[in-house]
């Protein structure tokens, strides 16, 4: 509960609960305090500068599991014409400037070793959270996800102290490249998008979509977090075109596949 009183005793209490179920070596009083830190830190632009603290259960849905139909499900929408992953390269071309940076990623996805997979089935997973955050024209949604991915550099054969530094945005930029994670960003941005669409009343994408934070913890900092370039360390902040997002979801519905086909 971010707004318990004592944050650090929260924080420790649920450490000790999980490590019965997962144990590792680790001191827990050092954990809390640095996920209090966490906690406390600015998650940029795309929340106001809101902390994870400051956003309170009310206003989160965790772990929002989902299914989703891929090209009809059981029975493809285009039996002809199937969706392959390739097919959101053109999308990510068509709608995002070239200093988007997930751009750069419509280019893997070209690689027929990755976009030559059929795109059937279902796909299933979970959310780590959605935030809702207030604005002045009301709430919006958010996307996050939670990485502990080590981005450190190596001073001969031993890991050197990590800083801010190693998770200023530009070294992040690099890492959802080289994690693939630009694609879970999309999928996650399609889920939340049909989740509101059947959820929140008078729902509108352009309103009410927020954006995708994916939160780098080992470089998140308490207040003190270095800001580069109007962004905190440790938070990649994207806002995907509601265009994008919406001719995704159509895509993997099926909806877009002779087109698509076709252009590609």
């Amino acid at each position: 509960d971010p707004e318990a009183p004592d944050l650090h005793a929260e924080l420790l209490s649920h450490i000790r609960e999980q490590l019965v179920r997962w144990p590792v070596e680790l001191v827990p009083d050092l954990l809390a305090e640095a996920l209090v830190r966490v906690c406390e830190s600015p998650l940029g632009p795309l929340t106001g500068d809101a902390t994870l603290r400051k956003i309170p259960l009310s206003d989160r849905l965790r772990e929002m599991q989902f299914e989703l139909p891929l090209s009809g499900g059981d029975v493809p929408a285009y039996p002809t014409h199937p969706v392959r992953l390739g097919d959101l390269a053109p999308l990510l071309r068509a709608h995002l400037p070239d200093d988007d940076p997930l751009r750069p990623y419509a280019e893997t996805l070209a690689d027929p070793a990755l976009g030559g997979q059929d795109l059937r089935g279902y796909l299933t997973g979970s959310v780590d959270v959605v935030l809702r955050v207030p604005t002045d024209t009301g709430a919006r949604y958010l996307v996050v996800d939670y990485k502990t991915n080590w981005l450190g550099r190596l001073e001969g054969d031993r890991p050197a102290p990590l800083t801010a530094h190693d998770y200023r945005p530009e070294k992040l930029r690099e890492a959802m490249g080289g994690s693939d994670y630009p694609l879970q960003a999309l999928l996650y941005s399609v889920v939340l998008h049909r989740y509101l669409r059947w959820r929140q009343p008078g729902y509108d994408p352009a309103r009410h979509l927020g954006g995708v934070l994916y939160l780098y913890l080992r470089g998140m900092c308490g207040p003190q977090t270095p800001i580069v370039h109007g962004h905190p360390c440790g938070v990649f902040s994207w806002q995907p075109p509601v265009g994008l997002v919406k001719d995704l979801s159509d895509l993997l519905d099926g909806a877009a596949a002779a087109a698509v086909g076709g252009a590609a």
